[in-house]
């Protein structure tokens, strides 16, 4: 009501909450009444856009001329292949089925808690900067076959400030992959390549472009 930036201001909020928050068990709620106060620089707005448009637009049109090559001989060459395949799988025997289960890689939890402990970080250090509740994580520690929704597992990855590859092998375990003809992926990407783990910016340009956020 004195004219501060509302921008600014909600700025300000968030990270003193957040500091708050690594030192204290509360859950706080920010009502916002003005939309306006929540939306991002136009140059931002603008930037994400165009980065957007660029990583979007030109996967699909990859896709289209790959699909318009695609000839009569190749996909009799594929209908032969995945034949061939089930007579393969047929082949396998029990047995052999059963020490292929014994090798199944590391779960999202257990690369998670990997994680965390690589990265010297606490428990609470982690999931309050992937603003995830406690609750939440004492159910990925205590199941190890825990499969989070893609907001929740990006949102431990954003947490650990891993690297593009790092993430998308972290957002493998859990069953989802990172891209270009989603926007929310491409949003996560832009913030990775400039190099800010910030969940609270990161949540506020997917905001502007109605996507889901991250963490709670």
């Amino acid at each position: 009501m004195y004219g501060y930036p509302k921008d600014q201001a909600l700025k300000v909020a968030i990270d003193v909450i957040s500091d708050f928050l690594l030192e204290n068990e509360v859950t706080v709620y920010i009502v916002i009444f003005d939309k306006a106060a929540y939306r991002i620089s136009e140059k931002l707005f603008t930037d994400i856009a165009e980065y957007i448009d660029d990583n979007y637009v030109d996967e699909h049109t990859d896709y289209r001329c790959e699909s318009m090559r695609m000839s009569a001989p190749v996909q009799a060459s594929i209908d032969f292949f995945e034949a061939d395949l089930c007579e393969c799988k047929a082949m396998l025997a029990d047995d052999d089925l059963d020490k292929r289960n014994k090798q199944i890689d590391e779960s999202f939890s257990q690369m998670l808690l990997r994680k965390i402990d690589e990265k010297g970080m606490t428990d609470a250090e982690c999931y309050k900067k992937a603003n995830i509740d406690r609750k939440l994580f004492s159910k990925i520690r205590s199941d190890i076959h825990y499969k989070p929704s893609k907001p929740t597992a990006m949102a431990f990855a954003i947490s650990l400030e891993l690297l593009l590859e790092k993430i998308e092998d972290m957002l493998l375990k859990a069953g989802f992959a990172l891209s270009h003809s989603n926007k929310f992926d491409i949003i996560i990407e832009y913030f990775i390549s400039k190099g800010n783990y910030n969940i609270f910016e990161i949540n506020e340009a997917l905001f502007a472009f109605d996507q889901s956020l991250l963490g709670a």
